[in-house]
C-alpha cells in the first residue's frame, strides 16, 4: 500500500486488525444501519478453481491443479495462469488459498467513519463487532470480543470517511500441510547435432523418383525428431521434411575388399559397429528376393556401393560379423573400389531413410541444407550445415557386360557386349530384357591410358574396329576398349573396358 508517498508491504492475514467499536462508527442516512453488510450470491461464486503453472523439475513443463469447494452447486470455473515456477504443493495451496478466499470475500461492509479515525486507509485490517452488537448500537455489549474482520479496499474522504471493506479469515492465509510430490520428468538432455549421410542411389525399387537423393539420419541420443530445411542459398530455408526413425548406421571395423559380382563373397568376414539399430541373419533364398540389402561408401553423396550378406553374427556391444555377401548390386559394381578401408560407413537400406524431392531442373545444382533436432530452429548450433549436388544416379545405365574382342591389331577388331538395364531387368521370362531407356545407344573409346584415341556412339551393342581405324589411332597393343550405355537424360553410364592384344 502507498501510504504519504512511501510504499509499504504488508501480511494479509490481518493479524494487527484495528478494533473498532460499534459506537465509533457514524449514523449515515444513506446505509442500511450503521453498518451495512452484504453478501454475494452463490450463483456469482465459482465452485472450481484451476491454475496453470510451470512445474519444477527436470522438463519444466506446463501443468495444471484444480480445487472445488465440497458444497459447491456451480459449474462455473475460475482459470487462471502464471508465468511462475511452482511445486505441485506449493500450486495446490495457492489454489485451495484462492477457493478460501474467493468464499470469505463474498462478504462486504460498507460505513463511515468519523475525522478522528483518519490516521486509517485502504489497506488496513479492522475488527468489527458481530452483527447482534451493530443491531443495537445504543447498548454496546462491553467485553465481547469483534468477530469479524475486514479490509478496506476503497475510502472517499469528505466531512467524514465513506469506506469499503471486504471480509477476511487469517486461517485462509496459513500453509497447509500438503505432501510434496516430485516430478518424474527425465533429465534434460541438450540438442546434440545428428549424423546424416545423403545417398545418390540407383533405382530400388523401381517405385521411387529416379533422381532423388536418399537421406539416412541417426544421433545418440536419438532427438525425437529431425527437421530437413533447405534452398537453392544459405537463406530462406524452406522445411523440407520432418523424419521420424533414425536410420541403421554403422562403421566398418576391418577392410573390405573388391569381389567379383554376381556370385557369393565367402572372403573375410567384415567387422561392423553400428551407431544405431540392429542386424540379422536371412536365409539365401530372402537375400537373392532382395533382403539384408546395404550401402557401404566413404560419406560422400554418390560413392555408394550395395551389397547383401546372409549372417550378422553379434560379436560385441552393437558389433556384427557379416558373412556370405553379394557384391556390387543394383548396378553399383561400377564403384566398387579396390577397397573399402576401415571406417567406411554402411546403412541398411531397411526403408527407415526418406528420399527427398529434387526436380529434374535442380539435378546437379548445389543446394544448402540444415539438418538438426526438429524442435529447434535450423539456426540453432545443433543443427549441420551441407551443400550438395546430385548427379540423380537412379537414372545412371548400368555398365555393358560380357564385352568380348574378336582379332587382334593388324586385323578388323569386332567388338561385342550385352547391355543392362535398371528398369526390370530382373525377369527370366522374356527373351531380351526391357531397355529402360528411351534408345539403345553406347559411347565406344580407345583409350592409351588417360588419353584418348577415339570415340563413336553407336546403336548396337556391337562395332568393329578396324585396320583403318587402328591404322589412323597409331594402335598399341595394351590400348583400351571401352563401352558404356547413354541415357538421354543422365548421359553415359559405368564403363566396362578391355585391353588390345
Amino acid at each position: 500500500i502507498e501510504r504519504n508517498g512511501v510504499l509499504e508491504f504488508r501480511l494479509r492475514q490481518g493479524d494487527s486488525a484495528y478494533m473498532l467499536p460499534a459506537q465509533s462508527l457514524v449514523d449515515d442516512d444513506e446505509l442500511d444501519g450503521i453498518v451495512e453488510l452484504t453478501r454475494e450470491a452463490d450463483a456469482e461464486l465459482a465452485g472450481r478453481v484451476r491454475l496453470r503453472f510451470i512445474e519444477w523439475g527436470a522438463g519444466y513443463d506446463i501443468a495444471a491443479v484444480e480445487a472445488s469447494l465440497p458444497d459447491a452447486e456451480t459449474h462455473a470455473v475460475s482459470s487462471s495462469e502464471l508465468a511462475l515456477v511452482l511445486t505441485q504443493s506449493e500450486a495446490r495451496q495457492v489454489v485451495e488459498r484462492w477457493l478460501a478466499e474467493a468464499r470469505v470475500s463474498r462478504d462486504t461492509a460498507r460505513f463511515v467513519l468519523p475525522p478522528s479515525l483518519l490516521h486509517l486507509g485502504v489497506g488496513d485490517v479492522i475488527a468489527l463487532p458481530d452483527t447482534p452488537s451493530l443491531a443495537s448500537p445504543a447498548q454496546p455489549q462491553e467485553g465481547t470480543e469483534p468477530l469479524q474482520r475486514y479490509r478496506v479496499d476503497r475510502m472517499e474522504l469528505g466531512t467524514a470517511q465513506s469506506v469499503d471493506a471486504v471480509r477476511i479469515d487469517p486461517e485462509v492465509y496459513l500453509s497447509a500441510d500438503i505432501p510434496e510430490t516430485l516430478p518424474s520428468g527425465q533429465e534434460f538432455e541438450p540438442p546434440l547435432p545428428v549424423l546424416p549421410l545423403f545417398m545418390d542411389l540407383p533405382l530400388l525399387t523401381g517405385e521411387e523418383t529416379a533422381h532423388a537423393p536418399h537421406l539416412a539420419v541417426t544421433a545418440a541420443p536419438w532427438p525425437g525428431t529431425v527437421a530437413v530445411y533447405s534452398s537453392g542459398s544459405d537463406s530462406d530455408y524452406a522445411l523440407e521434411q520432418i523424419l521420424a526413425a533414425r536410420s541403421t548406421i554403422g562403421l566398418t571395423q576391418t577392410d573390405l575388399r573388391a569381389a567379383a559380382p554376381g556370385r557369393w563373397d565367402l572372403g573375410a568376414d567384415l567387422q561392423v559397429k553400428l551407431i544405431s539399430g540392429a542386424l540379422q541373419s536371412r536365409s539365401a533364398l530372402a537375400v537373392l528376393n532382395g533382403a539384408n540389402a546395404v550401402a557401404i561408401g566413404d560419406g560422400s553423396n554418390d560413392n555408394w556401393e550395395i551389397f547383401q550378406f546372409r549372417e550378422a553374427e553379434l560379436v560385441g556391444d552393437n558389433t556384427y560379423m557379416l558373412r556370405g555377401r553379394l557384391r556390387g548390386q543394383l548396378g553399383s559394381d561400377g564403384l566398387m573400389p579396390m577397397v573399402w578401408p576401415e571406417g567406411s560407413y554402411v546403412v541398411l537400406l531397411d526403408g527407415s531413410f526418406s528420399q527427398l524431392e529434387l526436380s529434374l531442373a535442380q539435378r546437379r545444382i548445389a543446394r544448402h541444407y540444415r539438418i538438426g533436432p526438429a524442435r529447434r530452429g535450423y539456426d540453432d548450433p545443433s543443427y549441420i550445415h551441407q551443400v550438395e549436388a546430385f548427379d540423380g544416379n537412379g537414372l545412371r545405365p548400368y555398365a555393358p557386360v560380357h564385352l568380348r574382342l574378336k582379332g587382334g591389331l593388324g586385323s578388323d577388331i569386332s567388338v561385342s557386349w550385352i547391355r543392362r538395364s535398371r528398369v526390370e531387368g530382373d525377369s527370366w521370362d522374356l527373351a531380351e530384357i526391357p531397355l529402360g531407356e528411351a534408345r539403345e545407344a553406347y559411347r565406344f573409346r580407345v583409350l592409351r591410358g588417360t588419353t584418348l584415341l577415339r570415340e563413336r556412339e553407336v546403336s548396337a551393342p556391337n562395332w568393329t574396329y578396324s585396320l583403318s581405324d587402328q591404322t589412323a589411332d597409331s594402335a598399341l597393343p595394351g590400348d583400351i576398349i571401352e563401352v558404356a550405355q547413354l541415357s538421354d537424360r543422365y548421359g553415359a553410364g559405368f564403363a566396362t573396358q578391355m585391353p588390345i592384344a
